[in-house]
């Protein structure tokens, strides 16, 4: 065989090697080609466990006898295992002359029984006898009257009434007033007066009459002589006028009178500086 047959044999079993196989639905797989089965031994196989008969159920009451030593007696009460102490406590005092069951104390073999755990946990049967005891501390008096009793029952309680205290007479006076009287164009701000009437012993809580006084009779001190040409805008005028030949800068001229006008303000009213700014023209920070 050539060399160029074999090459092209290897190239074309290399190309249809690689190309997937596809098999029919109903193929199948020849005789000879198929895994043997493996055999199985006739072993014998043990039957089925039976079930076992079903316990007897846990949530069988059972009957339990309580003794208690002081005062001496005996008490028997069917419960459930699946209740807790707590309600064992409170179903035994429904008993007639049995404690509360806030005031109980349960021993089983001289072991304290705790409230949140159940009975069955303490693995108590049927026909055991539980020790009952007053809790330390708790005052309880077997010949007192349950409250469930109709002696009890019938008990009203008492109300007791608190008689109010005597007020004093009182007469309070609170004045208010604001405003500086010495500056010009300021008013006065009305008083308030605060004036209770007096009340004795046995007359209701007294009312307070709240009454306005606009009363304008007022003091005023008159303006002095140096207030009267301090608050004429013609003085500023003069004032600026003669500020602006002094100095060559006119911001050195605002300067100057905004200083003059600062010193004055503890002496002149609002509206006063406000005429004044108005005549004169000049406006300082924020339009004051």
């Amino acid at each position: 065989m050539a060399d160029a047959e074999r090459a092209f044999l290897t190239n074309l079993l290399h190309t249809v090697g690689a190309q997937p196989v596809n098999y029919p639905d109903d193929y199948r797989q020849p005789p000879e080609n198929t895994l043997r089965k493996v055999p199985v031994l006739p072993l014998p196989v043990p039957p089925p466990p039976a079930r076992a008969a079903p316990a007897a159920s846990s949530s069988a009451n059972v009957t339990l006898t309580f003794k208690s030593l002081k005062p001496a007696a005996t008490y028997s009460l069917s419960v459930s295992p699946a209740d807790s102490i707590a309600t064992v406590k409170t179903a035994l005092a429904g008993q007639s002359g049995a404690p509360p069951a806030d005031a109980q104390r349960l021993l089983l073999r001289g072991k304290a029984l705790a409230d949140a755990k159940l009975l069955k946990e303490y693995d108590v049967k049927d026909g055991d006898t539980l020790t009952l005891a007053i809790r330390p501390g708790v005052q309880w008096d077997p010949n007192a009257p349950s409250p469930s009793s109709p002696d009890a029952s019938m008990e009203v309680p008492k109300l007791t009434v608190q008689q109010p205290r005597p007020q004093k007479p009182a007469t309070e006076t609170l004045a208010l007033s604001a405003g500086d009287t010495k500056r010009k164009g300021h008013g006065r701000t009305p008083s308030i007066v605060l004036s209770p009437s007096p009340t004795n012993e046995d007359a209701a809580p007294a009312e307070i009459d709240l009454t306005l006084d606009t009363s304008e009779n007022t003091f005023k001190e008159p303006p002095s002589a140096f207030q009267t040409t301090l608050a004429t805008p013609e003085f500023w005028d003069r004032l600026y006028s003669f500020l602006r030949t002094e100095f060559a800068a006119d911001t050195d001229s605002q300067r100057a009178f905004e200083d003059f006008l600062a010193a004055s303000k503890s002496s002149l009213s609002a509206s006063e500086i406000a005429r004044i700014r108005d005549h004169v023209g000049v406006v300082g920070m924020a339009g004051t």
